[in-house]
């Protein structure tokens, strides 16, 4: 199941406000809390948070609502988190905390082709990503014939996408979140 959740909204709701700017610590615990008894609700599945309608984010919102958000998470659940509809400046900031937190979450900002990492991965995480994003995903010997790797190196690196929730692990395959 996807659910998407329009973070504009949630601020409207959560702290009753006109504006559509997400800033201050206090707002981005009300609005994560928020976030986390939806995704609660759907127990598993992929959330897609929309920041379309959001005009800004702080970097005391972004490690509030992204990443405290990512560090709750439980992982006996299977739930996947991708944000979407980014612009240039949430981008930066949400990287930037996730980099701080050495985390990472799948986005699709506004200019991208594209979906993309943020935050905290390394070159090969960032190359196996984009192969299972480009290709529709596949087993570890397809990816790694795709990308001229040896196959250990892409088995490794897509097991730690898949452990972090940047890519879904199926019985045969590793899997995209969100298709370009």
């Amino acid at each position: 199941m996807i659910q998407t959740i329009h973070l504009d909204r949630v601020l409207r709701e959560a702290v009753t406000t006109p504006f559509g700017d997400l800033v201050t610590r206090p707002t981005g615990a009300a609005v994560r809390g928020h976030i986390q008894r939806t995704m609660s609700a759907a127990r598993g599945g992929l959330t897609r948070l929309d920041f379309s309608a959001v005009r800004l984010i702080d970097f005391s919102c972004a490690d509030e609502v992204v990443a405290k958000l990512l560090l709750a998470a439980d992982p006996a659940v299977e739930h996947y988190v991708v944000l979407h509809g980014l612009n240039e400046d949430q981008t930066e900031a949400i990287d930037y905390v996730l980099t701080r937190h050495r985390l990472a979450v799948a986005a699709v900002p506004q200019a991208a082709v594209r979906p993309v990492v943020l935050g905290w991965a390394t070159a090969d995480d960032r190359d196996v990503f984009d192969a299972v994003t480009a290709t529709g995903g596949g087993d570890p010997a397809a990816l790694a014939r795709w990308l001229q790797w040896p196959q250990g190196r892409c088995h490794e690196t897509l097991a730690a996408l898949a452990f972090r929730r940047l890519v879904r692990a199926s019985a045969t395959a590793y899997l995209p979140l969100v298709l370009p």
